[in-house]
């Protein structure tokens, strides 16, 4: 299980580095049962999801830069992205929008309204606000 984990987030386009620390976790439960640990199935479960987590906390970040060859950074890859705004977004206002399968609020900095079904540049990510412009000025 670990290994399929692994090839599936090696494999996958932008890898986060999420599976890599689940297969990790999966293969060292294994390999503590292989060398003799004989541990009931809830204990090597529960060990599975610790040892993921201590993985995924303590080794992650500086994984990713080694691989990527740049931080960790969600908020950069997502600044000059364009969404689509459902109702019209005044200067100002703010309303709910999707993007990438969450849903975020939406700020208007821009002096002109997006139109109902238009598109707006991401400028900012201010944790969970998306501060947009319209696309069609």
């Amino acid at each position: 299980m670990g290994i399929v984990l692994l090839a599936a987030e090696l494999l996958a386009i932008d890898a986060q580095f999420f599976l890599v620390f689940l297969g990790a976790g999966a293969i060292t439960v294994g390999l503590a049962g292989l060398i003799g640990l004989d541990v009931p199935a809830w204990a090597q479960w529960i060990s599975f999801g610790i040892v993921s987590l201590i993985y995924m906390v303590t080794v992650r970040r500086k994984l990713y830069e080694l691989v990527r060859g740049h931080p960790v950074s969600v908020e950069k890859a997502k600044v000059g992205q364009t969404i689509n705004v459902i109702d019209e977004l005044l200067p100002g206002d703010s309303c709910r929008v999707e993007f990438r399968g969450t849903t975020w609020k939406a700020v208007n900095i821009g002096d002109a309204s997006v139109p109902a079904g238009g598109g707006a540049r991401i400028d900012v990510v201010d944790g969970l606000t998306l501060h947009v412009r319209s696309v069609d000025v």
